[in-house]
């Protein structure tokens, strides 16, 4: 099983808006971008346009456990960094609607199979 890491570094997140590729669904925004750093990397992101902070903390939650769920039952075709972007709709989501979601967003984006 691979192991993951978080993205801390704003150019690395600029990094994956700019150079990688999207795909999007009504819960959430997915940007992919293939690293050389041999290990898969994420980071999650919400807008104050979502809510107050608890309601931005709770979209985080959503989509931590969904990304949790499905690091564990599928499999990865390669070494990525990932950016999740919380919408208006995630904080009234489950996690399993979500995974729904993140797993479309991935087959679609190649990072998946």
């Amino acid at each position: 099983m691979q192991k993951y890491l978080t993205l801390k570094e704003n150019t690395d997140f600029n990094r994956v808006y700019y150079r990688g590729k999207s795909s999007a669904k009504p819960a959430l925004v997915v940007y992919a971008l293939k690293n050389r750093v041999g290990i898969c990397r994420v980071g999650i992101t919400t807008s104050k346009k979502t809510g107050n902070a608890v309601e931005r903390n709770r979209s985080r939650r959503i989509i931590r456990a969904a990304y949790q769920s499905v690091f564990r039952s599928c499999e990865l075709t390669g070494n990525y960094d990932l950016v999740f972007v919380s919408r208006s709709k995630t904080k009234y989501l489950k996690s399993t609607q979500v995974e729904k979601s993140m797993v479309e967003c991935m087959k679609v984006l190649g990072v998946i199979k």
